[in-house]
């Protein structure tokens, strides 16, 4: 099999969707038709041929990964003579807004999950950790919700620090997109899990060093493999509109959404407020934030306007 070398992405090795595909090799199907349905989010076209020809293969690549990482983490024990259990093994998920990122994660949830040693996977979104709507309007950054200055960075810090110190349980915030904010006073708790995925727009940005060097100031510090979905930019505004619309005639509808005044707005309307959304703040975000950090990412998922995948790059070990 001959693999491509792209010059945008030298430190990559590249793959169409058919070379992908061969390296499943026999990892075997564990879904069903009816699971991935499941998985999918609003909006998403996800079915089993991508579940075969993409996801199975990183899988199978995962496994062998994280094979490899326990096998060092022995030969440590060896050679310090301590007993120390082993770590987490840490994935993090990136992308923009409506590319697909939670789709991804909770397929590779469920694969992993179901690895012949059935290791315990648990699945995060940054998302709990946005500050609440509260501190956010008082500090002016209502507008940039989704931009790094709207984590509680700390605080993700802190748990990423606890998974990978082994201790438990551990406990994320929960977010729901129906209110649009955290939800005070419930909590996921993480209970040392095998594999850990940690999902969200900015887990692979980068920050300025401290001076003292002695805090770790990125999350992606404490990732062990990572993954970006990616997309042209005029597929993933059409996407999102797409999405908003679909929205306005489901989850809007209900009262308690924080965006229940969008339900009530026409088509030309719903088009026109989406498009102002994604050009004024999830445009921005993207050209900011997110796309610089694409090639820091050991894997890079290409998808068409289908949602399917038709390349992915693998970085060079």
């Amino acid at each position: 099999m001959e693999q491509r070398i792209d010059d945008g992405l030298a430190p990559y090795r590249t793959y169409s969707r058919a070379e992908w595909a061969a390296l499943r090799a026999d990892t075997p199907m564990t879904l069903t038709p009816d699971e991935v349905t499941q998985l999918r989010s609003l909006h998403d076209r996800l079915d089993m041929a991508e579940v075969e020809e993409i996801y199975l293969p990183l899988s199978r690549l995962l496994s062998l990964y994280v094979a490899a990482t326990q096998r060092l983490h022995k030969a440590q024990q060896r050679f310090l003579g301590s007993e120390d259990e082993k770590t987490p093994y840490i994935i993090g998920v990136a992308g923009s807004v409506a590319v697909g990122k939670s789709t991804t994660a909770r397929v590779l949830q469920a694969l992993l999950a179901r690895w012949t040693n059935v290791p315990k996977v648990a699945l995060v979104t940054t998302d709990g950790f946005l500050l609440p709507n509260a501190v956010l309007l008082s500090e002016g950054l209502m507008e940039k919700k989704g931009f790094p200055e709207s984590y509680d960075l700390p605080a993700l810090l802190r748990f990423l620090t606890d998974v990978k110190a082994g201790r438990q349980p551990v406990r994320a915030p929960i977010y729901s997109h129906l209110i649009y904010d955290v939800v005070p006073n419930q909590w996921l708790e993480v209970e040392r899990p095998d594999i850990l995925i940690v999902e969200g727009l900015n887990v692979l940005q980068t920050g300025r060093l401290p001076k003292d060097g002695k805090a770790i100031p990125f999350v992606s510090d404490f990732f062990d493999f990572s993954v970006y979905l990616d997309a042209d930019e005029t597929v993933l505004k059409s996407w999102y509109v797409d999405r908003f619309l679909t929205l306005r005639g489901t989850a809007f509808r209900d009262p308690k959404s924080f965006f229940h005044r969008y339900s009530k707005l026409s088509d030309a309307e719903a088009k026109a407020t989406a498009t102002n959304i994604w050009s004024s703040i999830n445009l921005v975000n993207l050209h900011e934030n997110i796309l610089p950090t694409r090639q820091r990412a050991d894997l890079i998922l290409k998808k068409t306007d289908s949602h399917r995948v038709e390349e992915v790059a693998l970085r060079k070990l």
